[in-house]
């Protein structure tokens, strides 16, 4: 066997015992179960906020009648709303749905929970699409999707407590002498959910960011202004940067660096924090200005997805202190 042939070899054997440790890999739970927390959080609010007008909004003859998203769709989209007929049908629903997004937050049979949540999330979506489908929602799906594919229950979670006190044990992570119940043991299936967020969160930048190379106020520095001065979108204003035209300019072309390699560099150790620092600063900047809090937080969830359980252990310990 000659030298290429051997270094050939190596070097697949060494890709493929870096994609099985990137996947394959337990670990704690922790992070899994700190997104499950928030991101729980966003479905309920975001769902109960639908309570304001109700019927209008899915109702089978509300402002989207059923009928019409039939005639809309081009190949049949499922929801449980084509099913309800009647507003007692419709609130029932409703509150049942609102129900399964607390006991998700909250940790509660979480593995079903969040089976039922992400098909109660997408039912939602489909029933008022295209008329009230926006980014937030596809990020609620998409975090609901992946919450079901480990453990999110098993840390700070109703689960937990129960099975602590099944156990007698004393606290969720407790490891000490004569605690029945030993801390959550790491997971695969945390971490192929986790590494699935993180990807998601990696493609959603990428593309917003090659989109964004085709408009020309990206390229010419002027798009965070124009975003700024829209009365539309404006809950905090901004308008006084109009006198500091480069530090806008700057802005936005950070903006476009960072999304296009986020995928890049989110991964490196030493560059993680200050990626994920932008992303509170970018996604803060857009709820805080630009009126898009639920938007800003949701992306914010995702980013969650990247902290290491360690760090959230920390923060959660500090927290109890």
């Amino acid at each position: 066997m000659n030298a290429v042939t051997v270094s050939i070899r190596n070097y697949v054997q060494d890709v493929v015992a870096g994609w099985n440790r990137f996947w394959f890999t337990a670990v704690d739970p922790a992070t899994l179960s700190a997104v499950r927390i928030c991101a729980g959080l966003m479905l309920f609010y975001t769902h109960l906020v639908w309570s304001l007008d109700l019927e209008a909004f899915f109702g089978p003859e509300g402002w989207l009648p059923r009928k019409m998203l039939v005639d809309v769709h081009s190949e049949y989209v499922w929801s449980y709303f084509w099913l309800i007929d009647s507003p007692g049908m419709l609130w029932a629903a409703h509150i049942g749905a609102l129900v399964v997004f607390a006991l998700l937050t909250i940790g509660f049979m979480s593995r079903i929970m969040s089976v039922l949540a992400h098909a109660i999330a997408v039912s939602y979506v489909h029933r008022v699409m295209p008329g009230a489908f926006f980014g937030l929602d596809k990020i609620n799906c998409m975090l609901a999707l992946y919450l079901m594919l480990g453990p999110s229950g098993a840390c700070y979670s109703v689960d937990r407590w129960l099975a602590r006190r099944k156990a007698g044990g004393r606290s969720s992570g407790s490891t000490l002498k004569g605690d029945p119940l030993p801390a959550p043991q790491p997971s695969v299936g945390a971490n192929v959910a986790i590494r699935m967020i993180q990807l998601h969160m990696c493609v959603i930048y990428l593309f917003s960011g090659l989109n964004k190379l085709q408009g020309v106020y990206w390229w010419d520095g002027s798009a965070t202004w124009w975003a700024i001065a829209n009365l539309e979108y404006q809950s905090l204003d901004m308008t006084w940067l109009v006198l500091w035209p480069k530090l806008t300019a700057l802005m936005t072309h950070i903006t476009v660096f960072w999304e296009l390699f986020y995928i890049v560099l989110v991964w490196h150790r030493g560059w993680r924090p200050i990626v994920l620092l932008s992303a509170v600063a970018v996604h803060g900047g857009i709820a805080i200005a630009l009126g898009m809090i639920t938007f800003g937080l949701v992306m914010l969830i995702g980013n969650m997805a990247f902290l290491s359980p360690q760090f959230v252990r920390a923060v959660v310990g500090r927290a109890k202190s």
